[in-house]
């Protein structure tokens, strides 16, 4: 898988969990993908300081990334930027 093809799976994953996250009054972007094995993304609106978004980063977010790119090894979120 060339990186624009790990580009849009992961944007695909992120488009399946987006809609939960709205529902909450959040968001989600990807920022970068570093070395074709660490995705960043920024979690947005009611889901910055939200006290369970590690949790919901680690189980929906990583756990839906690596369904469609599995050579993902972490996903890590940048807040505040």
């Amino acid at each position: 898988m060339n990186t624009e093809e790990l580009r849009l799976n992961i944007e695909k994953a992120l488009d399946e969990i987006r809609p939960f996250l709205q529902s909450d009054g959040g968001d989600i972007s990807l920022i970068s993908i570093d070395n074709d094995s660490s995705v960043k993304v920024r979690l947005e609106g009611a889901c910055v300081g939200c006290s369970v978004n590690q949790m919901t980063l680690k189980s929906g977010v990583e756990m839906t990334i690596k369904k469609y790119a599995p050579q993902i090894q972490e996903v890590i979120n940048i807040s505040g930027l």
